[in-house]
């Protein structure tokens, strides 16, 4: 057998096609008329107050009057998003059940989490991307350096010098300062935390020297004077941080990484089914005041087909199953 056989792409394509033929995925058209007539349930798989649940209740509120059926968020936290992927994983594909995903229970959890108990890729179809934010490099006010190219001539000068935060193992925060290190050869050391706030906190005392930090969580610091901004992780630079040059232009190129979210179902979850969702979503994500809503927290809300999400999803994937690989990185 050829070794692409067992490619994720291919394999989570076929076990689609194989579904179609086998009659799971059901009538377009009884799809199409009759869904949906019952509440939907959107699944965040953290607690309240983070991002994902932030983009599934202001989608959703939306998409409750358009669908004229409540959409009711349900948070189902614990094992870095794993226990909610799993409850939606083993749902039924009628469209009832959702899951808010974002790029650690999508993309990082099926490489770096062992018994992670679903398979991101073959349980899920991509319905909509909601938002996609990119990540600050944040240093400490005080710090003796002032630019990203600067902070690396320190770690290179004393190696292990360089202390960075993170908001757990393996997190895409996590993953994107190590792919740095990498391609800096760099050695700099990672302290990881249960959550960005003490990490913000210990990054303002200067006991870490950079983190890499949701634009939401650390705008307001940055603001205040007690955090600068090194770079950014996105392919070009953020409106809202437009003299803040991008770790591509300066050392990295082709560096990205960022913290996106939108709606996925399982599998078996029809065509037709996936592609109303998609429509409707993409409806609202272009209305001005939730676009300029997103856009305050530097999320980019880019319209995707359910295809060329999957497409997306499925990169990011393989970019962080090769960071694991290098790294050994585990979540729990």
């Amino acid at each position: 057998m050829n070794a692409n056989d067992h490619s994720p792409t291919r394999r989570h394509l076929l076990m689609a096609a194989a579904a179609t033929a086998s009659g799971l995925v059901i009538d377009s058209a009884w799809a199409q008329s009759d869904y949906p007539s019952k509440p939907i349930t959107v699944i965040v798989p953290y607690a309240p107050g983070g991002q994902g649940d932030v983009f599934a209740r202001l989608v959703g509120e939306r998409l409750s009057r358009v669908l004229k059926q409540p959409v009711l968020v349900d948070n189902k936290p614990g094992a870095s998003g794993a226990l909610g992927a799993r409850f939606v994983a083993k749902a039924r594909g009628d469209g009832y059940t959702l899951i808010l995903g974002q790029a650690g229970e999508m993309a990082v959890n099926r490489s770096a989490m062992k018994n992670v108990g679903y398979d991101s890729l073959a349980d899920f179809r991509a319905v909509a991307l909601v938002g996609n934010a990119p990540l600050v490099m944040a240093a400490p006010a005080t710090a003796p350096f002032n630019s990203l190219n600067e902070l690396l001539q320190l770690a290179r000068n004393k190696p292990g010098s360089v202390s960075y935060a993170s908001s757990g193992t393996a997190t895409p925060g996590h993953l994107a300062a190590a792919a740095l290190a990498l391609a800096t050869k760099t050695e700099m050391n990672h302290i990881p935390y249960k959550g960005a706030g003490q990490a913000i906190t210990d990054l303002m005392s200067g006991q870490v020297q950079f983190f890499f930090s949701s634009a939401s969580a650390i705008m307001g610091h940055l603001k205040g004077g007690k955090v600068k901004a090194l770079a950014v992780s996105s392919p070009r630079r953020m409106a809202s941080l437009a003299n803040v040059p991008t770790v591509a232009e300066v050392v990295a190129p082709g560096f990205e990484f960022s913290l996106w979210g939108g709606f996925f179902a399982p599998r078996e979850t029809s065509d037709a089914i996936v592609n109303r969702l998609n429509v409707e979503i993409t409806k609202i994500l272009a209305e001005p005041d939730l676009k300029a809503r997103f856009e305050e927290d530097g999320s980019a809300v880019e319209a995707l087909s359910p295809a060329r999400f999957e497409t997306f999803v499925v990169a990011e994937t393989e970019k962080y199953a090769r960071l694991v690989r290098i790294t050994g990185a585990q979540t729990e």
